[in-house]
């Protein structure tokens, strides 16, 4: 169980960095399906993971993030959250398809950093935890709008 912020910030760097990759995939997919849209706002979201995970290792920079081998993170599932389910893009994934699957690595990673704040006894870890989570509910809301509007 992740119970100090610098535990907290080592998963953070690396759930991020996995989310990015996978944002990064999804936005080739869209391109070569021709979706443009889709294309930019998946390059857009891999961005936001990038930024989300600058600001880890800046947070962390007064403290000396240990490199974690994968079998010694506390995931849940064994896991990482925001690749939980995940087996790789299909190369004929429709848009609602890739749109859904994104949407199910955000809640997850919302679910993570919650449950961490909803847990931890540590002040410090629990307002950050709680403004990570603040970050993935908003992603949760772009990918669950356009979800939406590709079902009209």
């Amino acid at each position: 169980m992740v119970t100090t912020v610098r535990s907290f910030l080592t998963h953070a760097v690396q759930l991020e960095r996995e989310a990015a990759r996978r944002y990064e995939e999804l936005s080739a997919s869209m391109g070569t399906e021709g979706n443009r849209e889709l294309q930019a706002f998946f390059g857009r979201m891999a961005h936001y993971s990038r930024l989300h995970l600058a600001d880890a290792v800046a947070r962390g920079g007064f403290r000396e993030l240990p490199t974690l081998a994968p079998h010694e993170f506390e995931w849940p599932d064994g896991v990482s959250p925001e690749t939980a389910g995940w087996a790789g893009v299909d190369a004929q994934m429709s848009a609602l398809d890739a749109l859904e699957l994104a949407l199910d690595g955000e809640r997850s990673g919302h679910a993570y950093y919650a449950g961490i704040a909803a847990t931890t006894p540590d002040a410090e870890l629990r307002a950050m935890a709680a403004e990570f989570a603040e970050e993935e509910a908003d992603h949760v809301r772009q990918i669950e709008k356009l979800i939406a509007q590709a079902r009209v």
